[in-house]
């Protein structure tokens, strides 16, 4: 995740990601340089940032805690960009490195699209892998079969893969998206057409997901993991901070209790960090509150609350199973979770 607004050297920006990735693959088979090898890498993140945090529920879901390592960054950047000061040394204990941008570095010096998360980096050689934030999950459910755990959901199936797609298309350009061109424009045309796109894409969720449990077929898939990075973050951030406030997510029964049946579902609520989002947000996008005060609210105890959602049917893992619990050393923090 890029902080745009934030005015790094090192940054670019987080909305309209369509600037230069690193796109190589890591493939079962090795065709693009990098095969799929159990422990050769890190996935390193940061829990605040959406575009990562697909990542960390893909990882999850799929059980490769033991074959992916995770670098988790602190919330607050500096002027070289995500840090690993959250690490003992102020270093992550694998890469031995202080910021994300010393393995951009070591791939490329002076890369032109900024350092971001997620990124994929080869542990052997220091260097980063990917950034490709586009591909990066879809690769774990498709490339890494054979080292997903027993019992693993199919995160995308072939066929609904057309459908999870055209779904995903539309979530990303108004949703995932559209709450950063409303957040960050600079012109109020630019901000109402975000503003309406976002609200109007929104509506059409609501209305499909009030009859269907899950956005494509009937278990969690791809297109629910998108969708649910912005979604678990828009009362918190985006409703205020970035001025989308037609109405809080709250306030939409259906929207409300399809992000809390999937906060409540094993791998996907217990990879959030409450504390990491706010405080990211309100404290680093200085443009927009130059100030960094941190709101208390909202309040965060109706994330437990019951939702409802079993009544439309749906298996959550298909022919699958839960996740283990998560594995120790990667819990959230007691203050960033909900209760």
């Amino acid at each position: 995740m890029n902080t745009a607004g934030q005015k790094t050297p090192r940054d670019g920006k987080e909305f309209a990601r369509s600037g230069p990735h690193f796109s190589d693959r890591i493939t079962a088979d090795g065709r693009d340089g990098w095969p799929v090898e159990a422990g050769r890498y890190r996935l390193a993140v940061s829990r605040a940032c959406p575009w990562a945090s697909r990542a960390l529920v893909s990882r999850r879901l799929l059980g490769l805690e033991p074959a992916l390592s995770v670098a988790v960054a602190d919330p607050i950047q500096d002027e070289r960009s995500w840090r690993f000061t959250l690490d003992a040394g102020e270093r992550d204990p694998v890469l031995g490195i202080a910021y994300l941008s010393e393995a951009y570095d070591a791939r490329e010096r002076e890369y032109p699209g900024g350092v971001s998360v997620p990124a994929i980096v080869d542990i052997p050689s220091g260097k980063l892998v990917t950034n490709d934030y586009r591909t990066l999950t879809l690769d774990l459910a498709t490339e890494w079969t054979a080292l997903h755990r027993q019992g693993a959901p199919d995160l995308y199936p072939e066929g609904h893969r057309e459908e999870i797609d055209e779904v995903m298309v539309g979530v990303y350009r108004d949703v995932n998206n559209g709450v950063y061109r409303a957040g960050f424009a600079q012109h109020q045309d630019t901000y109402d057409d975000a503003f309406r796109r976002l609200f109007a894409r929104l509506d059409q969720l609501s209305e499909r997901l009030a009859t269907r449990r899950y956005l494509v077929g009937d278990t969690i898939t791809e297109a629910d993991i998108r969708l649910f990075t912005t979604l678990v973050r828009f009362d918190a951030v985006y409703h205020g901070h970035f001025k989308c406030n037609r109405n809080k997510l709250s306030e939409d029964r259906v929207l409300w209790g399809y992000v809390r049946d999937l906060f409540q579902t094993p791998g996907f609520g217990d990879t959030v960090d409450f504390d990491h989002i706010k405080r990211h947000y309100y404290q680093v996008h200085t443009d927009i509150n130059p100030r960094r005060i941190v709101p208390l609210g909202p309040g965060l105890s109706g994330w437990s609350a019951p939702h409802g959602r079993e009544e439309l049917g749906g298996r959550p893992f298909g022919d699958g199973t839960p996740p283990d619990p998560v594995p120790p050393g990667e819990t959230v923090p007691e203050a960033g979770r909900a209760h």
